[in-house]
């Protein structure tokens, strides 16, 4: 597939919390740091290229983490883009991290708002735009952690919030504190856990945003139904996964990320893929059998 030209304003837009109008293909930016998330990425001009070419490419949403690096994915995005203008800085806090990928669920409500403070200071902004907990810690009530949110929005630190990794059940518990903008799960073609959670988003008009969206699983060899569709239309299974990802619904907003000029040019390039009806129900159905395939003994 060509390149010239790509845009992420092909893939249609989304008002975040109805208000916040971006760009519906966006990026995440934990692979700009280095091994295991920990740390400077080993080819810090190759990352900070890749964060400058995003606005060029249409990519107005970017999502990171405090947690990413630690700290160093905000930092990395406040060299490259500060002044943000249109573009706009996801961010997210709810992990302690003590090494490269150790993740250590963190969400008593101090360090919930003093993350968010850091994350205000390392991006350069006065209001976080979108903030979200990146888990609800289990060992401190939820609640505690929703209110923690709420005080934060009421404070004026930030805009709108969002929540990650979360169920249908734990959503509608939030919202009894503040209006829930987002959630990001995991989810793409072939791994198929939060359907009913996108479901419930795209009822509620809440931006749905899939982690790790370009997965196509054993869909992605030659002479499968992915491989077809992906040759005929002249592009990877990978844009074509992300395709699919974006017809799904019109509250997706996928973040395939990468530390690669190269590899971000080609994601953007799939915002031009037109899929047909007759190919989305056709890699739906079989996503949905190498789900069930991989859950049988679940």
């Amino acid at each position: 597939m060509t390149l010239t030209g790509a845009t992420a304003a092909r893939s249609g837009t989304f008002r975040i919390g109805g208000d916040l109008e971006v760009n519906r293909l966006g990026f995440g930016a934990m692979r700009v740091t280095g091994t295991g998330v920990w740390g400077d990425p080993d080819d810090r001009d190759g990352s900070l290229a890749t964060l400058r070419r995003l606005p060029e490419l249409g990519v107005n949403f970017i999502d990171t983490a405090d947690s990413y690096g630690p700290a160093v994915s905000e930092e990395l995005l406040r060299e490259a883009l500060h002044p943000y203008d249109t573009v706009v800085i996801a961010t997210k806090a709810g992990f302690l991290r003590t090494g490269p990928n150790v993740w250590v669920p963190m969400g008593r409500p101090e360090y919930l708002k003093q993350q968010a403070e850091l994350s205000r200071r390392r991006l350069g902004v006065d209001r976080i735009d979108l903030w979200q907990l990146h888990r609800i810690d289990p060992k401190v009530p939820r609640e505690e952690q929703f209110a923690a949110i709420k005080e934060m929005m009421d404070a004026g630190i930030i805009r709108h919030a969002g929540l990650s990794e979360v169920s249908v059940e734990e959503i509608e518990a939030a919202r009894e504190y503040f209006p829930v903008s987002t959630v990001q799960n995991l989810y793409n073609l072939v791994h198929r856990k939060s359907e009913d959670v996108l479901d419930y988003c795209e009822r509620e008009g809440i931006g749905f945003i899939p982690w790790y969206p370009l997965a196509a699983g054993n869909l992605a060899r030659k002479g499968s139904v992915l491989g077809d569709v992906a040759e005929r239309l002249g592009a990877t299974p990978s844009q074509v996964a992300l395709a699919w990802v974006l017809k799904r619904s019109p509250v997706m907003l996928p973040i395939p990320g990468t530390g690669k000029v190269r590899h971000l040019e080609e994601n953007v390039a799939a915002a031009q893929l037109s899929l047909s009806d007759e190919d989305f129900h056709a890699l739906d159905e079989v996503g949905r059998q190498e789900w069930a395939t991989q859950n049988k003994d679940a």
